[in-house]
């Protein structure tokens, strides 16, 4: 089985066509194998790219531990540079259908190779019941802010943000009662008037290096209450996003995806 290994900003993914995936229709089983870091590939989840009735590509997302997602945003630039690159469609700008709906990416292009991508992430939606809102976890109260960006989100803004409180309290948010399918919950501080940084617990994977739709719903959650302008820089732990909230209207992510290694595996029943 033949493969690609990218990454945005440290969030890496495995990319496989369809057609490469033969005998292997159970994406579940082969995410879970494909991104195990000690006896697979290794990543933070699979892409496979697919044939769309609806727009010009389409593709699908599975978490290292096999959930399917509805969206993601550090994928969708690899996913956008992947099928351009590789001449599976020949244009800057194009729809790509997901779970979450039609996604258009619009690359930027030197010398036939992607230097960055711009992703319009669509309308954010809102819980206003979970605005602001103080929650237990574990020893300790959170006040959290619910943002959907195509995946549920929830935003925890912090003086500090610490990896060891992310690795204590990130999988007992992303449990709550709140959420009885989960949810994916971003750490943010503040920084000066037009920047933020931002620390994600992927529902499914765990602490990543970035997460493009957690750096939107960040962004928005910031914007909204008062504490970041529309236009922003988020510091992640690998490098930047620009992020774009536009006249309340959808929110615009701008940045970079790398292209690792191309591979093969053989994989057992």
């Amino acid at each position: 089985m033949k493969f690609t290994k990218m990454h945005g900003l440290g969030n890496d993914f495995i990319i496989i066509e369809e057609e490469q995936t033969g005998k292997y229709s159970d994406y579940t089983v082969l995410a879970q194998k494909l991104c195990d870091r000690h006896f697979g590939i290794g990543a933070d989840g699979l892409l496979i790219v697919a044939k769309s009735q609806i727009a010009d590509i389409k593709m699908r997302i599975f978490n290292a531990d096999g959930s399917e997602a509805e969206m993601c945003g550090n994928g969708i630039r690899c996913f956008a540079k992947y099928v351009y690159e590789r001449g599976i469609l020949k244009k800057d700008k194009f729809e790509v259908e997901t779970l979450a709906g039609v996604i258009i990416p619009t690359l930027y292009i030197k010398n036939g190779i992607v230097d960055s991508v711009m992703v319009d992430m669509g309308k954010p939606v809102f819980d206003d019941a979970i605005e602001d809102l103080p929650i237990e976890a574990g020893d300790r109260h959170f006040n959290i802010t619910y943002v959907n960006m195509g995946v549920p989100h929830v935003v925890v803004f912090m003086e500090e943000i610490n990896v060891e409180d992310i690795l204590k309290y990130g999988p007992i948010i992303e449990h709550h009662k709140l959420f009885p399918h989960g949810t994916n919950v971003n750490f943010v501080k503040i920084g000066n008037r037009d920047d933020i940084y931002v620390r994600t617990w992927e529902r499914g994977v765990g602490l990543t290096l970035a997460c493009g739709t957690g750096t939107c719903a960040s962004a928005v959650a910031a914007c909204k209450s008062g504490r970041a302008p529309e236009k922003l820089t988020a510091h992640l732990a690998a490098g930047d996003l620009r992020i774009e909230w536009v006249h309340n209207g959808n929110v615009y992510m701008y940045g970079p995806a790398e292209f690792v290694f191309d591979g093969s595996i053989e994989l057992s029943k």
